[in-house]
């Protein structure tokens, strides 16, 4: 009986309840583990690359690569392979980095074709920086700085950018940039407050620039390119735009590029009878929109003008652009003869599948402000301010561009300028890290890379391919050379002729007056 009691108490005491406890356990594990290994499978990478990840709530990989990442457009493969390939053949110290920064992610395909051009011309310079300039030190090394198709992820990106400045990547510039977006202003604007050099390559917008009413917002920016303001008076020297013959047909509320462009052309037309006729695209500009009616409305009233009426200044991007030439195509009034006269937006659609070519076939041309275009110094007789010779390291490097140890790195068409203005703006950026270097140094003090640019000018200025650059103490180009080119109803482009911003070319010294 003792004993029968001894047993009935260990299991009740001891051995039972231990074994429930050992199941409570086990089974916590098992539960533990359990949910271990669904996070485990349901955790979301965000990592795309070294140095490029997904925001989170976004699909899109920003940042900065340092490696041969393409950002997933097959488009760029080719250039981003050269770039690797370069940077690993520099010698470790030899270097300093220069960061492109484009809207990689885009899916527009006008604003894809336009970053592959430039990021094959930043490409070239980097090689010939490398390769053609007499053991000139520092060794430059490029990587693609991505803030998200529409920039919305700047803050982030800078934010890398400043961390490569302070730290072992040696990032003495940030070059190209693209469109004059409000993001890309903002990004720029605190680039440049963190002591970061830019240099703009396409960016024309006249608030996305120093010396504005006397003030420098940006310190540190230069551009290749000119501005709003200088494009339209190169323009208007060129066309002898007068109030009295010319509508206004601009996007509202606008953007950087397209309100400054819209100020200037009003400034050429003042005086005029008509009133700007507005547009409201999409805030995403590369998408279509409902815009495409208001432009088939507007095609009355440009018929409704005086017979006198013959150019209509166009402030707006490439889309609305290639909606409103689309529209102009079936106007009523096509025994009428219109000139349309527009900013570098025009340069997308020498490529553009869905534009009308048709509609340039009746009574209708159009005309841009090109940032560059191959023809230019060929066909041009202009003494000073550029020259075919200035081209030529350009256009020698590009017929050994289809294999190594220079290519390859795609199809390279020149139609649109933008491979050769991004070649300049990188070539510009060079020019600053070198003469900001000591001395038997190899390695230039952030802080004076952006103090070079007052002095790019004289026998000191940049002879680029698009043309002198001479920047004024505000880093802006001076004169700057601007090709007007007209659309073709075959297909592409013509180049017309180099117009002047002062209505000339600049001296041969191209220093800037006061």
């Amino acid at each position: 009986m003792a004993r029968g009691y001894g047993v009935w108490l260990r299991e009740s005491v001891w051995e039972i309840p231990l074994r429930r406890y050992l199941a409570l356990l086990l089974s916590a594990a098992l539960v533990a583990g359990l949910v271990f290994a669904v996070r485990a499978l349901a955790h979301d990478d965000r990592s795309c690359a070294p140095g490029v990840v997904r925001p989170e709530g976004s699909d899109e990989c920003v940042g900065v690569a340092t490696t041969a990442y393409d950002f997933g457009r097959p488009q760029l493969r080719d250039a981003v392979k050269a770039i690797d390939r370069e940077n690993k053949r520099l010698k470790e110290g030899s270097q300093v980095t220069v960061a492109v920064m484009l809207p990689f992610t885009s899916t527009a395909p006008a604003s894809l074709s336009d970053i592959q051009h430039e990021l094959q011309g930043a490409y070239l310079a980097q090689y010939e920086a490398n390769h053609s300039s007499n053991g000139e030190a520092p060794a430059i090394r490029l990587v693609l700085a991505n803030p998200g198709a529409t920039g919305v992820h700047w803050a982030q990106t800078v934010d890398r950018l400043e961390r490569m400045a302070k730290g072992a990547d040696r990032l003495r510039a940030v070059a190209g940039v693209g469109l004059s977006t409000d993001s890309n202003k903002a990004a720029v604007k605190e680039l440049t407050r963190r002591g970061i050099p830019v240099v703009g390559s396409s960016i024309t917008a006249d608030d996305l620039a120093n010396g504005q009413d006397g003030k420098d917002p940006f310190p540190g920016l230069a551009r290749v390119s000119p501005t709003n303001t200088d494009e339209a008076r190169a323009l208007a020297a060129f066309a002898k735009v007068s109030a009295g013959r010319a509508l206004l047909v601009y996007d509202k509320p606008g953007d950087p590029y397209t309100r400054t462009l819209q100020t200037s052309f009003a400034k050429l037309i003042e005086g005029s009878p008509y009133e700007p006729q507005p547009f409201t695209p999409p805030a995403d500009r590369s998408q279509e929109g409902t815009t495409a009616n208001t432009f088939r409305q507007i095609t009355h009233l440009v018929c409704d003008t005086s017979p006198g009426t013959d150019t209509i200044l166009f402030a707006g991007r490439h889309t609305q652009l290639r909606q409103f030439i689309n529209a102009l195509g079936g106007r009523g009034c096509q025994d009428r003869r219109f000139t349309l006269l527009t900013g570098d937006e025009g340069s997308y659609l020498t490529g553009e599948k869905d534009l009308d070519r048709s509609a340039l076939a009746h009574n209708l041309s159009v005309r841009y402000t090109a940032l560059a275009h191959p023809d230019a110094w060929a066909k041009d007789s202009a003494r000073s301010g550029g020259s075919a010779h200035d081209t030529r390291v350009l256009t020698d490097l590009l017929a050994r561009s289809g294999r190594e140890p220079v290519g390859p790195i795609g199809p390279v068409p020149l139609e649109d300028g933008q491979l050769i203005i991004a070649y300049d703006a990188l070539r510009l950026a060079v020019h600053g890290i070198r003469e900001a270097t000591p001395e038997g140094r190899t390695v230039p003090p952030l802080a004076d890379v952006g103090l070079q640019w007052p002095q790019v000018k004289g026998s000191l200025r940049v002879n680029g391919a698009s043309g002198w650059i001479c920047l004024d103490v505000h880093g802006n180009p001076y004169d700057k050379a601007v090709p007007i080119v007209e659309l073709t109803p075959e297909g592409g482009s013509r180049f017309v002729r180099i117009a002047w911003p002062e209505g000339k070319p600049p001296s041969k010294e191209c220093l800037p007056p006061s």
